[in-house]
């Protein structure tokens, strides 16, 4: 008989620590780089969009070409222009996460009630002002949902940096499935999925606590 290879198994966690802790770790500071840079990125744009329509076909087609890309060949491409791993694994990600944030963005700043907004801009406040404190914190719930879909979709996508020897998880999977040892594979596979669901149940509470008028109307 062969030698035995579960699906689930403590030994192997025990004694491959430090390669998970490793892995893992990687795994979380690409996502929340990428995130963060895609937001820092895809705000300005939404708010151009916004504020000048006729340049939302440019900004929003740009970005959806962009997200057309296989992820694969997209990394590949990369890769011989960047010459780094790390950093064409995280430009990828924040490619991929700019579609979903500007449409989210835009669509929470086109759905703010416009009596509220004539409102703002009766008592005298600047263009300025009324965005920063009507639109965009009227805006802040679907802000708050791209961000979700925008994490939990980078967390999924770090593992095919794997084709550019910088996956995080997806090292594991790949080095599990090459060896076809099942517990590597499953190890790595429900970390991924832990990763996503802590990431999206905090973002789902900082939603919470930064829209307390939001959950109010519901």
């Amino acid at each position: 008989m062969g030698a035995p290879n579960p699906w689930f198994s403590w030994a192997y966690v025990q004694a491959n620590r430090d390669d998970i802790t490793t892995a893992l770790t990687q795994h979380v500071l690409l996502t929340v780089e990428a995130v963060a840079i895609a937001t820092l990125v895809a705000v300005p744009l939404a708010l151009v969009a916004f504020r000048h329509p006729r340049l939302s076909g440019l900004v929003i087609g740009t970005s959806g070409v962009l997200y057309t890309i296989p992820s694969l060949a997209l990394f590949a491409v990369l890769y011989p222009a960047l010459r780094d791993r790390r950093t064409t694994v995280l430009v990828g990600l924040v490619v991929y996460a700019l579609l979903v944030l500007v449409r989210n963005v835009l669509v929470g700043l086109r759905g703010v009630d416009p009596a509220v907004t004539d409102a703002a801009r009766g008592l005298g406040q600047s263009p300025t002002r009324i965005l920063l404190t009507v639109q965009l914190p009227n805006a802040l719930p679907s802000v708050v949902v791209g961000l979700r879909l925008a994490t939990v979709s980078t967390v999924a996508l770090v593992t095919i940096g794997v084709v550019v020897g910088y996956g995080g998880l997806g090292q594991l999977m790949y080095r599990g499935f090459t060896s076809l040892y099942r517990a590597e594979i499953v190890t790595a596979t429900v970390l991924t999925l832990a990763v996503a669901f802590v990431a999206d149940v905090l973002l789902w509470l900082a939603g919470r606590l930064a829209t307390p008028w939001a959950r109010g109307r519901r």
